[in-house]
């Protein structure tokens, strides 16, 4: 399940757009239309249903990722991604996810780098050594995190910041005084990111 809205300036790269837990296909298509406006947009649904919360990965009881769910996810969403582009003849997307989509996000890039030709990870982290690295040099990223993050310890986005830059890309790190909830802010910073970037 996946909504797809076409480019209204093709020169654009494409945005996959991937919600958070508890969202669907439609969350955040406003969003990513103020921060790309006239760029593709892709956004599929995540496939895992906990107790009515939809999420692209199960996490356990006590908040714990599930890391087979989290391998298994990522598989599946390289290769929808392969099948979309395909279907709708698109350039390699810029990831455009929140909380448990961007975690399925940088899952993504480091897991199949060529699916994607960037990303902005809007509230994630790193819960475990994903070593070994694979080469993402000149990958642009946008890493954006919040101090008041009552979900994602600050410190946990940090750590997923210095992995993404040693493993090579361009990662630009930035941290709000926010909460988990995405703020104005976020969305400059990610349009005036996005825009430097055409």
């Amino acid at each position: 399940v996946h909504r797809y809205v076409p480019a209204t300036n093709p020169g654009r790269p494409p945005l996959l757009v991937l919600h958070g837990s508890g969202g669907d296909e439609n969350d955040l298509l406003p969003l990513a239309e103020r921060i790309a406006p006239g760029h593709a947009l892709l956004s599929p649904r995540g496939k895992t249903d906990e107790q009515g919360i939809t999420r692209f990965f199960r996490r356990d009881d006590d908040g714990a990722w599930d890391l087979d769910s989290l391998k298994d996810a990522t598989v599946d969403l390289a290769g929808f991604v392969g099948r979309a582009r395909a279907a709708y003849q698109i350039d390699r997307p810029v990831a455009l996810g929140y909380s448990n989509g961007a975690n399925i996000a940088w899952s993504l890039m480091l897991h199949s780098p060529q699916a994607l030709a960037g990303a902005i990870l809007l509230r994630a982290m790193l819960p475990f050594d994903p070593r070994p690295l694979p080469d993402l040099h000149g990958m642009p990223v946008l890493l954006i995190a919040a101090d008041y993050d009552e979900l994602i310890p600050v410190e946990r986005a940090g750590l997923l910041a210095a992995l993404l830059g040693e493993a090579g890309a361009d990662v630009s790190y930035e941290v709000l005084h926010a909460g988990h909830g995405l703020t104005g802010e976020d969305l400059k910073l990610s349009a005036e990111w996005l825009a430097a970037r055409r």
